[in-house]
């Protein structure tokens, strides 16, 4: 499942959720909450924007939305991978389409529907980061494709798709082994996932950080390198290899905040990390947010409003997946708290800039290297790990 916060015409504030259609029975797939509901009962999920729109097997509506992203300019873009099931029983059932809808009217202003060389025959297009320029149609949206390594960019102005290939999309067969919620299991064929956004930098681009799910790296690329069609797949050596996070550091989705810190979902450790990107990309500086074995078992997605806050899913995937949910317990909570009460006393919490030694500095692209300094000093502070801190949940 995937949230995000956002201002519909439907509902002056709401959280925006998705429910995968992985089994038969699932009424709708992308839904809204009203925030006004109350946060100690499980509130009940409203069809976006309509239950028609919803219909299985209306390839005009909404199959099965896996992430959702709203952007700064009132638009909610919603990944349809137009399949139903999972794994052996997966029917393609409509067209992989990226469905845009202009949250103060609710209604659809845009879909794209793939083209043959978007996909291949392993493509499981997992997640989404949309990147917004200096104007509204300067707007790109970035695809990771799990299982068939690929990235997928769409570019809002050219109305165009392309696909980009690189090593670092693939699992790493070290970290191919999973032990959550008292399951083992082996996941070694995760790629690409999640994904997240730096601010914009002085020269008009964004980095785009991303990791597969069978690894502990972190990787970034410009994305100066992934807008221009041209180039992307001829610039292999723009694409830069972060340093690993530390043990039990399996991450699902991370976002980045205009701060430039980031929050990523540690699914081993049922917990959110965090990294201020103004320190070097060492375990040292990977920072804890909160942790907690029993409310946040498989953290799946992580996101910002703007109103400051950061907001956590937690659903546990592995237990439905290989074991049994229990239905009389909680299984599914989505968590808010203000970025810096999330933040205190840890390592991640901005502070004034700092002056850092040239020392060991990585080979990264102009664009990258300018906005980050990602040295590997030999001596780090220590991460501040802290226990539950108290983040505000919401139950259903």
């Amino acid at each position: 499942m995937a949230v995000e916060s956002s201002f519909s015409n439907l509902s002056a504030a709401s959280k925006h959720c998705v429910c995968p259609v992985l089994i038969a029975g699932v009424p709708s797939t992308l839904n809204y909450i009203p925030l006004s509901s109350s946060p100690h009962e499980g509130p009940k999920l409203i069809p976006y924007p309509s239950w028609e729109f919803n219909k299985e097997g209306n390839c005009n509506g909404i199959t099965t939305a896996y992430r959702i992203k709203a952007d700064t300019c009132g638009r909610l873009w919603a990944l349809d991978s137009g399949t139903v099931g999972i794994g052996n029983t997966t029917e393609q059932v409509c067209p992989y389409s990226l469905i845009v809808f202009d949250l103060q009217t609710d209604r659809v202003i845009r879909r794209y529907r793939f083209k043959d060389s978007d996909t291949n025959t392993n493509t499981f297009i997992a997640n989404i980061a949309v990147d917004v320029g200096y104007h509204c149609d300067d707007a790109f949206a970035y695809m990771s494709d799990e299982l068939g390594y690929g990235l997928v960019v769409y570019s809002w102005e050219l109305d165009d798709s392309w696909r980009i290939k690189h090593g670092y999309f693939h699992p790493d067969p070290l970290y191919g082994d999973f032990n959550i919620a008292g399951l083992n299991f082996q996941w070694e064929e995760e790629g690409i996932f999640g994904m997240a956004l730096s601010p914009l930098g002085a020269d008009g681009y964004r980095t785009l950080f991303f990791h597969p799910l069978a690894s502990h790296r972190e990787f970034a690329v410009s994305t100066a390198v992934l807008r221009n069609k041209e180039l992307a797949d001829k610039s292999y050596d723009k694409f830069v290899a972060l340093p690993e996070r530390g043990p039990l550091s399996h991450v699902t989705a991370s976002v980045m905040s205009d701060e430039g810190v980031m929050f990523y979902n540690l699914i081993d450790r049922n917990a959110v990390g965090c990294w201020n990107s103004r320190l070097p990309y060492v375990p040292g500086n990977q920072g804890m947010v909160d942790r907690d074995n029993e409310r946040l078992i498989f953290p799946s997605d992580v996101k910002l409003d703007v109103h400051g806050n950061v907001w956590v899913m937690s659903d546990r995937m592995p237990v439905f997946l290989l074991s049994k949910l229990n239905y009389s317990d909680i299984n599914f909570r989505i968590f808010f708290t203000p970025v810096a009460e999330a933040l205190r006393d840890t390592v991640c919490e901005p502070r004034p800039p700092l002056v850092l030694p040239p020392a060991n500095q990585l080979s990264l692209p102009p664009s990258l290297a300018s906005a980050y300094q990602l040295f590997l000093p030999s001596s780090l502070p220590s991460a501040h790990q802290l226990s539950f801190s108290g983040l505000r949940p919401l139950h259903f």
